[in-house]
């Protein structure tokens, strides 16, 4: 069943079964097909407000106050292309923009100084304090060292990790900050990274807000076993060889 369809029947159902207080919806960055999923997924479930990995606070802040200003945020962003993104936007509806972006320098003091300093009193919450267990750690460097090509030193991939946890615990946080002030559903999008049900923004949301329910949808190039509560395949799109410029001699 297409998601669209999916999503349709779902809110056609809510009395009886109500849909998920926060859907986190990945994709692949520069697949335009993931984003037209995504777009069908948003219109469909009507949220309250929308929570994206790639504006800052203060560019959606704009965005939401005129929208005739989104592109203009976006491209301040330094993500990607925004045609592929703009069908997003056009199904918001009345959906707020919400930005849960970290800026690049708190990025640098996470890699150096580890997540639980700059997120701040509630870092806890969301288990930054602790480390991972050493399955995950180990798990999580060879992921980034893949990811990386295997072209960076391994040393190094302990920082990524670091980073990629204060990412992942800042979006949960920013979900569940939308759905105290806006009520439910709230749709995320962001990197299917992210939105892997193990470790990314569900399992933050499930340590810090137990009693909120999440729904994570990853649309992938091919099947893999990173774990979604749905996983649906998309074309893939032809892009230059990612790891060319880091393994070039």
């Amino acid at each position: 069943m297409r998601l669209t369809a999916f999503l349709l029947c779902f809110a056609m159902s809510a009395g009886a079964d109500p849909s998920a207080d926060i859907v986190i919806l990945g994709e692949v960055h520069d697949n335009s097909h993931a984003h037209l999923e995504q777009a069908a997924a948003v219109k469909a479930l009507r949220p309250t407000a929308v929570v994206f990995e790639m504006l800052t606070a203060e560019e959606a802040a704009k965005a939401d106050a005129d929208r005739s200003q989104i592109a203009q945020a976006w491209s301040a962003s330094g993500w990607q292309d925004f045609k592929i993104y703009a069908p997003i936007f056009d199904a918001l509806g009345a959906a707020r923009i919400i930005g849960a972006a970290a800026p690049r320098e708190a990025v640098r003091s996470v890699f150096n100084d580890g997540p639980a300093a700059l997120f701040g009193p509630e870092a806890a919450r969301f288990g930054l304090d602790q480390p991972l267990p050493e399955d995950q750690h180990a798990a999580r460097v060879e992921g980034q060292f893949a990811a990386h090509c295997n072209a960076m030193p391994r040393e190094m991939m302990g920082g990524m990790v670091a980073v990629q946890r204060y990412r992942d615990a800042t979006f949960a946080r920013a979900a569940l900050d939308a759905l105290e002030t806006y009520g439910a559903p709230v749709a995320v999008i962001v990197g299917n990274g992210h939105a892997r049900t193990d470790w990314g923004i569900p399992a933050l949301i499930a340590q810090a807000a137990p009693e909120v329910t999440t729904h994570a949808i990853g649309f992938v190039e091919a099947a893999g076993d990173t774990p979604f509560d749905e996983t649906h395949l998309i074309p893939p799109v032809a892009r230059e060889d990612p790891c060319k410029s880091l393994t070039k001699s």
